[in-house]
């Protein structure tokens, strides 16, 4: 499974912004974009994370092309065969629903339309795919993905419809 990488910003004040990545193997590597467009990728002393080893000046279409190439290419090969229409949606529990301060399981949503709540956003962070025993609060929002009609279903079993 891929994990997100965390690149982090630093302001140099007079010079550009430069941003720097630690990889999974412990690699630091930073991308400093001058103020005049100029970028120069620099390699770090594993030893020293702020002793830059080498650093190599890329004009803008060396710097294009090296994103070209970083970037991942997009492999669907499900969407080539397939026409897959899934939508995601976020649906707000307020406090007309009946679902306020009941659990998951008490919607039935999967059984009853076909599409999935996902996730639950709420004030105090996020919590991905929700166990039938989660409780909703008021203000909570649902995450949803479905077929269209799907989704609009569990739209209208959330609001009381």
């Amino acid at each position: 499974m891929d994990q997100q990488a965390h690149p982090t910003k630093t302001t140099l004040p007079g010079i550009g912004i430069r941003y720097d990545l630690v990889t999974l193997g412990g690699k630091h590597v930073s991308v400093v974009v001058r103020n005049d467009g100029r970028r120069y990728l620099g390699f770090h002393d594993p030893e020293d994370d702020d002793a830059c080893t080498n650093t190599v000046p890329l004009d803008p279409g060396e710097a294009a092309a090296l994103a070209n190439l970083l970037i991942p290419e997009q492999l669907d090969p499900v969407r080539n065969e397939i026409e897959i229409d899934l939508v995601t949606e976020h649906i707000p529990i307020t406090a007309k629903s009946p679902y306020g301060g009941r659990t998951l399981g008490d919607t039935q949503a999967r059984s009853r339309t076909g599409a999935s709540i996902v996730a639950v956003l709420r004030r105090t962070g996020a919590t991905p795919s929700p166990t039938p025993d989660f409780r909703f609060a008021t203000g909570d929002t649902l995450v949803v993905v479905g077929t269209r009609e799907g989704v609009d279903a569990v739209a209208d079993l959330i609001a009381g419809g």
